[in-house]
């Protein structure tokens, strides 16, 4: 899935600042897809809270009934997680990938140096709902060679009527196997209604819950569909309960300590890194960028760069 913002804005990445908080984010609605696309609801990334570990970018979409058309786009520097929670959508991209993802299955992919890919929903006006993430890459992962993957089966654990899908990376015994380039976790949490557990936590790892369906209670804080809690750091773990049933994501990882400029679809660690890889796009360099199969030369452009260099912030 794409940023697919006609005037995006800079969003300035740095490290976190260490202690456990409870801060509630608000996520803004974002139009994907042009006149006829979707609305998602955009998590990450905030003005105050560019990143969350490594994780840099989270989209919510539906639940509705919508088509999903997102023609090639790039990326750059940066990992793609797609996690359908009711849909089907089908996925192509310039190193020849092409599969459909369903619920319960995780697609990635790795941008690297360069990557271009495609997602649309099958069916008309289906029901669709799901998570679209992205993974910053460390700088010495940067220039890695393209690659998708998909995983159709996902380790979990349970305890006390919560169930923890581990997507990506690990949570207390149970390992993705998915690849990662920097220490992280992304998981589902499904919690029964009536029923609480405690989530086993790192103390060096940041975290932030969103709920995706029902209502929940996360460390003391109650939680609906719609804002990100952000847990900091120092947790060893997190009660989680709900009265009625809840299905929420976890998101963790180390405090990224790479400077980041994400702008569009890139993740660079400066303004003439992101005006390249436009600029190589714009030009529809195929041996970056590569070339995906079924749109003839259908794809989308990149919007104009800012009147000025793009810099990274300090987090506030």
């Amino acid at each position: 899935m794409s940023n697919l913002d006609a005037r995006p804005e800079v969003t300035p990445c740095r490290t976190a600042e260490h202690g456990a908080v409870t801060e509630l984010l608000r996520a803004r609605t974002v139009p994907l897809g042009g006149v006829r696309g979707i609305q998602v609801d955009r998590v990450l990334p905030q003005r105050a809270l560019p990143t969350v570990g490594a994780w840099c970018f989270l989209d919510q979409f539906g639940p509705a009934r919508s088509d999903m058309r997102v023609l090639p786009h790039p990326h750059i520097g940066l990992q793609t997680v797609t996690w359908p929670i009711a849909g089907e959508i089908r996925h192509r991209d310039s190193i020849g990938s092409d599969v459909v993802v369903r619920p319960g299955q995780l697609n990635l992919m790795t941008a690297g140096r360069g990557v271009a890919h495609s997602e649309f929903s099958l069916g008309s006006g289906p029901l669709l709902h799901g998570l679209q993430l992205w993974v910053a890459l460390p700088r010495e992962s940067t220039g890695v060679v393209p690659a998708f993957e998909q995983h159709v089966s996902l380790p979990a654990c349970e305890d006390g009527g919560l169930r923890a899908t581990v997507l990506v990376g690990a949570l207390g015994e149970a390992m993705s196997p998915a690849t990662v380039y920097t220490p992280l976790v992304g998981a589902e949490l499904t919690v029964e209604p009536g029923a609480g557990a405690e989530v086993p936590l790192r103390p060096d790892f940041e975290y932030a819950v969103l709920v995706v369906e029902g209502e929940a209670v996360v460390a003391d804080t109650p939680l609906a569909v719609g804002p990100l809690l952000y847990l900091g750091t120092g947790r060893t773990s997190l009660p989680v309960s709900s009265a009625g049933g809840a299905r929420a994501v976890l998101l963790g990882g180390e405090p990224f300590p790479d400077e980041l400029v994400m702008w569009w679809n890139f993740v660079g660690r400066g303004h003439d890194e992101i005006a390249r890889a436009r600029a190589d796009w714009e030009a529809g360099d195929t041996s970056r960028f590569g070339r995906v199969a079924g749109h003839g030369d259908a794809r989308i452009p990149a919007p104009g760069l800012p009147g000025v260099r793009l810099t990274p912030r300090r987090r506030r």
